[in-house]
């Protein structure tokens, strides 16, 4: 078992296509036998990860734009400490959820054809956001 942590910061809220960033990081732990699994932990509470279609843009705006209706700002949430953003994010990460777990074949991620791992920053800042990932052979 390796292991790793990655450091990425975001532009403030919105989705990020991370593919190649964690293919990059990937190919430092495994070589080109490597067979397993890679363990993907975010370490925050108001972003989270999901695995979507990673070819038209458009995805993201519309995963941004029904995040948005799902989760309203106008709710009367009483945690608020942060800003009208706090508790919003910490709903939508824990609806995406904060971890992925993604087949390694041959060194390599084993993702569809059309998908691609996605970093959902919720919060209206750019944030540094941490992830541990762990392969297992």
């Amino acid at each position: 078992m390796k292991q790793s942590t990655l450091t990425i910061q975001t532009t403030g809220q919105g989705y990020m296509l991370i593919t190649d960033v964690i293919a990059q990081a990937l190919a430092t732990m495994a070589n080109r036998h490597h067979n397993g699994l890679l363990h993907i932990f975010l370490q925050h509470s108001s972003a989270s990860l999901t695995i979507n279609e990673n070819a038209d843009p458009t995805v993201r705006q519309d995963f941004k734009a029904f995040e948005e209706h799902l989760v309203p700002r106008s709710f009367p949430y009483q945690h608020d400490y942060e800003g009208e953003d706090d508790m919003p994010a910490h709903i939508k990460s824990s609806l995406f959820g904060c971890d992925l777990t993604i087949p390694v074949t041959q060194g390599r991620l084993n993702l569809g054809t059309w998908q691609g791992i996605y970093l959902c920053e919720h919060r209206d800042q750019p944030h540094t956001r941490r992830l541990i990932l762990t392969l297992q052979t």
